[in-house]
């Protein structure tokens, strides 16, 4: 074992001491969860060691444990509360529509006013379909996509999260390529190609050599690291699927409404041919996903021009269009385009705190790194920066690192995802105050590690 493994491992041996002690009751739920639910959590990623806490309630910014901690929160429900958790005019909104009706399973007016919002805020929209998750709408996206141009291969990029949906679930790990689950037929992958981000030559290879009929991107990195596109990366995209025929689908999950109020089709002035939403499109309520794209495109999916089954892409789910989320959506996203003068400010903060933490990682021997846009922070262990997920993974210093990391901040009141990647999704009501402590906890955690 190497000095700074050697004293990375007694970091994590005293703050799991300290942890350990904080948080009793949630030790207790774990060991009660582990019976009935796998892993003891419904999502394997909110599994952290030893043990995860159980949350018992969130307000704002701030969430509180079983055991009663406080922590600030960095993760806001996977990035989905723009606002904060549980904004009182979205929850008034919601609580009184319930009251007409939770999901009425016909045509309702709010979808109606929620989509020609949608179509005036994001660009290069004309219609829209929601669905029930940013799976969902990835799933869906694909196949209208394939059905537009009639081609079969799809390309993603290493590292690239867009769902659990068959057809993309691969190349978001290393060795990022076969199936990246048991019971996933590599048949279900074989017209699914990975390239890594911010690499052109491997786009313009697999562009080349396959009837491709849809590039699915994030145009950040999100799960893959909070990684930016190189400058001028998402234009040549643009260009190159333009030039073989392709279709590009620009996956704002995470990026829709947090870049800016059009994503990052706004943000990079670079047009996607399809849009896929989810998280803040339904304003912190669950069920929120949605497909966006031309007229053109989207007209296969038209069940009145087209009557045959077969001959249109199949769109539908029992929860699509529900008046909850549908409601919840459309007062944040009305609010947020009514105060369009928030992002400024929200960006120019992060990019300061990304810069901030990014001179302490130079100041601490270039242990780190930090990426990402405006309110996305990705922090890396790694030995060179990286422009991709392969890189993030590959030129590691020490996994150790980040188990440390996730703990350290957990026993400093300071909670974000995952132990194994961090990123970070702050909201818009995280003051500098907020961005400063966190800031001197990732200092002071590098002080420790690299004792000058």
């Amino acid at each position: 074992m190497s000095i700074l493994s050697g004293r990375i491992q007694e970091l994590i041996d005293r703050y799991a001491k300290i942890y350990m002690e904080r948080t009793g009751r949630s030790r207790e739920l774990f060991e009660r969860a582990r019976k009935v639910l796998p892993g003891g959590t419904t999502y394997q990623i909110r599994y952290f060691t030893p043990y995860p806490i159980y949350v018992t309630r969130a307000s704002g910014v701030k969430v509180w444990d079983a055991d009663g901690n406080e922590y600030v929160d960095y993760w806001m429900g996977h990035g989905t509360h723009i606002l904060g958790h549980s904004p009182d005019f979205v929850v008034k909104a919601v609580n009184e529509a319930a009251y007409g009706g939770t999901h009425l399973g016909y045509p309702n007016t709010l979808e109606v006013e929620y989509a020609e919002l949608l179509t005036k805020v994001i660009p290069n929209v004309e219609m829209v379909r929601f669905s029930n998750s940013g799976t969902e709408a990835n799933m869906y996206a694909v196949r209208l996509a394939r059905a537009y141009t009639g081609r079969r291969y799809v390309i993603k990029m290493e590292g690239g999260w867009h769902g659990g949906y068959d057809g993309l679930h691969v190349g978001v790990n290393p060795p990022f390529e076969g199936p990246e689950s048991l019971g996933l037929p590599p048949e279900h992958i074989k017209y699914t190609l990975v390239v890594p981000f911010n690499d052109l030559d491997a786009l313009e290879k697999a562009l080349r050599g396959f009837d491709v009929a849809a590039v699915i991107m994030e145009p950040v990195l999100g799960s893959g690291g909070c990684i930016e596109p190189q400058p001028g990366y998402l234009k040549s995209v643009r260009e190159l699927v333009d030039r073989y025929g392709a279709l590009l689908i620009f996956d704002e999950v995470i990026t829709g409404f947090r870049l800016a109020l059009g994503g990052g089709q706004e943000l990079f002035n670079v047009r996607a041919d399809i849009v896929t939403l989810g998280k803040i499109v339904g304003g912190g309520y669950p069920g929120a996903g949605a497909i966006a794209s031309r007229s053109e495109i989207m007209e296969l999916l038209n069940q009145v021009k087209k009557p045959s089954a077969r001959a249109r892409s199949f769109h539908g789910g029992t929860f699509t269009g529900n008046r909850i989320t549908l409601t919840a959506g459309y007062a944040l996203i009305s609010y947020l385009n009514h105060h369009r003068a928030l992002y400024e400010n929200f960006n120019n903060l992060w990019n300061w705190v990304r810069g901030e933490m990014d001179k302490a990682c130079e100041e601490y021997g270039r242990i780190c790194w930090v990426t990402g846009v405006g309110s996305m922070l990705g922090i890396h262990f790694t030995r060179n920066r990286p422009i991709n997920a392969r890189i993030a993974y590959i030129d590691r210093i020490d996994d150790g690192l980040y188990s440390l990391l996730h703990l350290y901040m957990r026993t400093r009141g300071i909670l974000y995802m995952t132990e194994h990647t961090a990123h970070l999704l702050p909201s818009m009501i995280h003051t500098g105050d907020h961005a400063r402590a966190l800031m001197e906890e990732f200092k002071n955690l590098l002080s420790e590690v690299i004792r000058k």
